[in-house]
């Protein structure tokens, strides 16, 4: 995976009133006025020319506070955003766990939705005949996968939806935070599965809040702070760079 100089900006909303300008800015840090005459708004430079080399078994930890542009930059990879500029290369099969259940047919059986959410992740109809019956032992929905999904309780559908997309196998997967699934039975389960999927990946890209998740799953670390890359590296070194901006913060 390679990341040069990418750039991503968005417009949001109207920025005619001062209160929403001074929330925006102090929560993005990074704002554009475009529009003319009263219809002004803003446009957000959620991150800034970040450049980056992932390579076989890299672990990147993305590090930073609320608004940093870590979400922004795992659906940049993922394909979800286009940049404003610069570029993305990824070399192989992509999965992502950072909103499951999409693609999900709320009239059709939790059985024929394991086909149609399989297609939309990628996987071709022969691997998800070859991985139905594993899906369906791990959702753990009985007879339940034979009723129509909006018969489901919402466990029900996370459960389903969760069993699906860590059924592919990728290249490379991108986490946005380490998701909980169902009840606590079950969410030990995911997390037994989640972790099987990240090590059989050749690269992992995480974001998590949880400097232990990192420490654990990842061996380079990259601290964003208003969409810039403040330190991208060692992750040992980047937690401590990190955690020592949040004692000056608290200190302030």
């Amino acid at each position: 995976m390679t990341v040069d100089r990418l750039t991503v900006e968005y417009p949001v909303i109207d920025m005619s009133r001062s209160f929403r300008r001074e929330i925006m800015t102090n929560w993005f840090g990074s704002i554009t006025m475009r529009g003319e005459g009263g219809q002004k708004y803003a446009t957000v430079r959620a991150l800034q020319n970040l450049s980056f080399e992932l390579k076989d078994g890299d672990r990147l930890g993305l590090i930073g506070p609320n608004g940093a542009g870590k979400s922004t930059l795992l659906r940049t990879l993922a394909g979800v955003y286009t940049p404003t500029s610069g570029r993305v290369r990824v070399e192989g099969r992509i999965s992502t766990l950072l909103t499951i259940g999409v693609g999900m047919e709320v009239e059709d059986s939790g059985y024929d939705n394991i086909k149609t959410c399989g297609l939309i992740l990628g996987m071709s109809v022969e691997e998800i005949e070859a991985k139905r019956d594993d899906i369906v032992e791990f959702c753990g929905l009985g007879d339940y996968i034979h009723l129509p999904v909006r018969t489901y309780s919402s466990g029900m559908m996370v459960r389903l939806s969760f069993a699906i997309a860590t059924a592919i196998e990728p290249d490379v997967l991108l986490i946005d935070e380490v998701i909980g699934a169902g009840d606590a039975r079950f969410s030990a389960k995911a997390s037994e599965r989640i972790e099987k999927l990240m090590s059989k990946a050749s690269v992992l890209v995480l974001a998590s809040h949880a400097s232990a998740t990192i420490k654990t799953f990842c061996n380079k670390g990259m601290f964003l702070l208003g969409g810039r890359s403040v330190f991208v590296g060692d992750v040992d070194e980047a937690l401590e760079i990190y955690n020592q901006w949040v004692m000056q913060g608290d200190a302030a």
